[in-house]
């Protein structure tokens, strides 16, 4: 099984990218968070995956760190939860704040994720209470005191722009710990290049 890859990000897309690993281009499926966390186009990156193997097909699902691999390893778990289910699972909440509602029991906020419905969310809660319990416990407000009042109006800017909030929040964030005393109209420039890939 393939456990990381790192390489050449060659292409970036919605929902995967294409890794250049000694010439040869490994597509990776991604949720949005992973996307905007990653590098423009042309950049050293470096990629955990899961290697899922069908009868006719070998898809590789990357994350951006080991806690989204890790959840995403038990959301494949849960009955009925494929691997494409639990990345875009990933896509519309962040992994901490997942394992926050699962260990609340917060069924309301998990139905508030595409593609999550009422059994879905109730089946979250019952498998993974216990598995996600460490994780929750970290998913008090984001660490590194970055989130300032212009790295939520960047944020907005985003998603006023169409992106979704996941993916905005984690633009923003990466943008922001680059350089955080720039002006906001210089870091959405930033932010737009690091989303358009």
């Amino acid at each position: 099984m393939i456990a990381h890859l790192e390489g050449t990000l060659a292409e970036k897309r919605d929902g995967e990218v294409v890794v250049d690993v000694g010439g040869v281009g490994y597509r990776v499926h991604v949720s949005s968070a992973c996307l905007a966390a990653l590098p423009p186009r042309g950049e050293r990156v470096r990629l955990r995956t899961h290697t899922h193997v069908r009868e006719d097909a070998l898809d590789l699902y990357g994350f951006q760190d080991e806690e989204e691999e890790s959840v995403f390893r038990e959301l494949i778990g849960v009955k009925n939860v494929g691997p494409r289910a639990a990345q875009n699972i990933l896509s519309g909440i962040e992994a901490r704040q997942l394992a926050a509602a699962v260990v609340s029991g917060d069924v309301a906020r998990l139905t508030q994720v595409p593609g999550v419905g009422k059994k879905t969310a109730e089946r979250l809660v019952v498998e993974l209470k216990e598995k996600l319990a460490a994780l929750a416990r970290t998913a008090s407000p984001r660490a590194g005191g970055r989130r300032g009042p212009l790295v939520e109006q960047l944020e907005q800017a985003l998603i006023g722009l169409g992106y979704r909030p996941q993916q905005a929040a984690q633009a923003a964030e990466a943008v922001a710990g680059d350089a955080p005393d720039r002006p906001l109209d210089e870091m959405l420039r930033d932010a737009l290049k690091r989303l358009r890939g």
